[in-house]
């Protein structure tokens, strides 16, 4: 079989045939973001002449190596980490062998908005691919590149970013053979959230038509008196003025050097809570959240249907690996409560109401986890059904990984391998595995993905905007 070409706006790609698929690896959608333009908005890259090779993975944003979570090995999410390149606004595509007019799906990775790539195992699109939808995976400018908001610089450059790799798609979708009318975007944690922006974004409106929001948080923006505690802390590690002058010359390792410092800055003021509780010092920077900017209407979102949802014990991931779910007390609890409400012993009071019989660690998760994650979700969700433009649909991952001694359960990230269909990746199994030791139900990942399949195909994931269907593995 011959090597598949396409032939796009910039130029011609060869990818490769592997797996029923066609694949086609590090094509362009934007020109490097290099000095200056690293603080720009994206704009479009070069031609180029012949035929560029598409068969190889290329380099990744900028990025400081991610650990912390001890008894857990989050490396598949995580790595490779950073490969150094300029040209690294690019995109990834599957598609099928035979594929005309197929749906797409376009997928913005997680990491907590300094971290990840599309170089991720778990982000193969082969089962995509395989059933019919040409999935395409994209990088963006990460951390102080993508979010760090400068006075003389455009805002959410990240985001910016893949609105920019919609566009790309929208131009060149169909030499894949996909169909720029049938546009999917999903995303997962940070890339969630920032699809909730993406929602809200005016200029975005018909480069798709359903989103996916896993796990991410609809409330999840910083406001902008936030942000600038960011920023000034960013400029006096690197001793430079917060001006894109001064920050375009400092080169990117530096950046990345400082990134792990600005981690745990209190970001509290007297109107907003910190939404990431200090694991990160990046996100979208908004007036007004992508929830309320989709209930008023405003942006992409309006006409688009859309698919929410979270696991079960989202908050998990944080406090099992490291030993903390087992030894969290009273106090531990009511320092996380009063990292998101005036009145934290109020606040545990409702949870404990609410979950009569969860240990002391488990409360400790879920306030976490909703804070992080469940919250910002509702609202979304019900933003959105509030504007009756388009179905909203509801779910909750509640399958329980047995890694970390059973403790991590349906923790952040676990769906993922459900969602690719890639639960053979071998980093992803034993005791400290995402997967964990025990064989992962095939079966609820056959019908996780096909829901997602099915989404993007219809609009319809397989059950009622009314209800909310729970992925448990024994459904």
């Amino acid at each position: 079989m011959s090597d598949p070409v396409a032939t796009t706006t910039e130029g011609a790609v060869r990818g490769r045939a592997g797996g029923g698929a066609h694949v086609f690896l590090d094509i362009p959608y934007a020109a490097p973001p290099t000095g200056a333009a690293r603080f720009a908005a994206p704009v479009p890259h070069e031609p180029w002449q012949g035929i560029r090779d598409a068969t190889r993975p290329g380099p990744t944003a900028p990025q400081p190596h991610r650990d912390g979570f001890g008894a857990l090995d989050m490396s598949p999410y995580f790595e490779p980490g950073w490969i150094p390149g300029d040209d690294y606004l690019t995109v990834n595509v599957w598609a099928p062998l035979h594929a005309r007019n197929s749906p797409v799906m376009v997928f913005v990775h997680g990491g907590g908005f300094i971290t990840g790539s599309t170089r991720s195992p778990l982000y193969d699109g082969t089962a995509f691919a395989r059933d019919g939808v040409v999935l395409v995976t994209l990088n963006y400018r990460l951390g102080i590149a993508g979010f760090l908001d400068l006075p003389d610089a455009p805002a959410n450059r990240g985001l910016l970013d893949v609105v920019a790799a919609l566009g790309w798609v929208r131009r060149n979708i169909a030499a894949f053979g996909g169909d720029p009318g049938n546009v999917t975007l999903f995303g997962q944690s940070a890339g969630a959230t920032i699809t909730s922006g993406v929602l809200a974004t005016p200029g975005a409106e018909g480069l798709f038509h359903r989103a996916i929001v896993q796990s991410g948080n609809g409330m999840g923006a910083f406001s902008t008196e936030q942000a600038a505690r960011v920023t000034h802390a960013a400029a006096a590690a690197l001793g430079v003025e917060p001006t894109v002058a001064d920050f375009a010359r400092v080169p990117d390792e530096h950046f990345v050097d400082v990134t792990p410092k600005l981690g745990g800055l209190d970001l509290r003021t007297s109107t907003r809570f910190d939404p990431l509780l200090g694991l990160s010092a990046f996100s979208l920077v908004l007036d007004r959240q992508p929830a309320e900017a989709v209930a008023a209407g405003a942006g992409a979102g309006a006409g688009t249907t859309l698919l929410v949802g979270t696991n079960t014990e989202e908050g998990n991931l944080y406090l099992a690996p490291q030993g903390n779910l087992t030894t969290s007390t009273a106090e531990d609890v009511r320092n996380t409560a009063a990292q998101v409400h005036a009145d934290p012993a109020a606040l545990v009071a409702r949870y404990r109401a609410r979950y009569p019989r969860a240990s002391t660690g488990g409360l400790h998760s879920t306030i976490l986890g909703d804070a992080l994650f469940g919250a910002g979700s509702r609202r979304l969700a019900e933003a959105h059904a509030a504007q009756e433009r388009g179905p909203t649909y509801t779910y909750e991952f509640a399958w329980r990984s047995s890694a970390v001694d059973g403790q991590l359960g349906a923790a952040h990230t676990v769906e993922l391998p459900y969602v690719f269909d890639c639960l053979d990746l071998p980093e992803l199994r034993g005791p400290r595995g995402l997967l964990g030791p025990a064989e992962p139900p095939a079966a609820l990942a056959t019908r996780m993905h096909s829901a997602w399949v099915a989404f993007a195909r219809t609009g319809e994931p397989g059950w009622a905007p009314s209800e909310t269907h729970r992925f448990t593995g024994c459904d």
